[in-house]
């Protein structure tokens, strides 16, 4: 009887361990439901919930503030979302609040985020409607990275393309080739000491009319010296008055230029006489003739004299000298 007793003692112990420990999973449960405190709802409406579903969590600015109770269906663009908020957090949560759809981590479950508005706005109220921000979801993370990827192989095609064009063109030669590096290298030196040349000739230049501002050079002499400007003054004197006398033995050559053609325009003058009376013409044509006939009679005299006896031997010698002066020439 008394171990009869012992033991129903235990049973009851056990059963109401076992009792208390199932009542404070419920209340735990509860809890994090907010079955057993008070809370408050609110309504927002998404047009899709890519996933949501009653239970999930909500959040206020990363921490735990509800879960979602329920969920309709308005129209086919509009989903309500009705979520129960503990109280605790009523105090944080303003009219101009954000709800949006993220995920727990980056594979984890939907949850809803309530981010604080820009501005000031009153508290909310059991039952406002909060309104929505569009939040990057891993559906269009993923669409974006295809849509990259897909470019990226566009690009990559391109650019292979590219490669090959370059691999076959004149360019690739051009730059395999090793002399036109040595060329471009020379060029460079030869541009480098160009560059150091004309330094010098401008150092060089700035010194020549340094030293011909301090008198000193034969520049600087000439404009310092006031002899030597004088000298140059009067030269350039001369050089102006021989240029007037040039000008004038010019203008006196254009006058008797003008005044010959005027006589012979006018038919004045000796020369006029000259070329236009017919009867110095015709002395002047005898006379010609006669001095063609005398040089051609003296002419035959020579060839006479040649072919005498007296002056042949003469002649032939005069050929044979001329004859080895044109030996030697030759």
């Amino acid at each position: 009887m008394a171990n009869e007793t012992g033991n129903n003692t235990r049973l009851g112990i056990f059963v109401l361990a076992g009792l208390l420990a199932l009542i404070m999973a419920f209340y735990m449960i509860g809890k994090n439901n907010n079955l057993f405190g008070s809370s408050f709802e609110l309504h927002t409406r998404f047009p899709n919930l890519n996933g949501l579903i009653v239970g999930n969590n909500v959040l206020f600015a990363g921490i735990q503030g509800g879960t979602v109770k329920s969920i309709r269906l308005i129209s086919d663009t509009s989903i309500e979302v009705t979520m129960t908020i503990d109280d605790k957090v009523r105090t944080f949560i303003h009219k101009n609040a954000l709800a949006a759809i993220g995920t727990d981590g980056l594979m984890g479950n939907k949850v809803v985020n309530i981010s604080a508005g820009k501005g000031a706005s009153p508290l909310v109220d059991n039952g406002d409607m909060l309104g929505t921000q569009k939040m990057v979801s891993t559906d269009d993370m993923l669409q974006t990275l295809s849509t990259t990827n897909n470019n990226i192989a566009v690009i990559s095609a391109e650019l292979k393309a590219t490669a090959l064009r370059i691999n076959q063109s004149a360019v690739w030669d051009v730059l395999n080739d090793r002399s036109i590096g040595k060329s471009l290298k020379t060029s460079l030196k030869n541009i480098a000491k160009a560059t150091a040349n004309a330094s010098q000739i401008s150092l060089a230049i700035s010194n020549m009319v340094t030293r011909a501002g301090n008198g000193k050079g034969a520049l600087g002499v000439l404009l310092a010296d006031t002899v030597a400007g004088g000298d140059l003054k009067s030269a350039i004197a001369k050089i102006k008055t021989a240029g007037n006398n040039a000008d004038q033995m010019t203008a006196n050559l254009n006058a008797l230029v003008l005044k010959i053609d005027k006589d012979l325009t006018g038919g004045k003058g000796s020369l006029n006489a000259m070329l236009k009376d017919s009867v110095i013409a015709q002395n002047l044509k005898k006379s010609m003739d006669n001095i063609q006939k005398g040089t051609d009679a003296f002419n035959q005299d020579m060839e006479a004299l040649k072919h005498n006896f007296l002056f042949s031997g003469y002649f032939k010698k005069l050929e044979k000298e001329k004859a080895k002066q044109q030996n030697k020439k030759n």
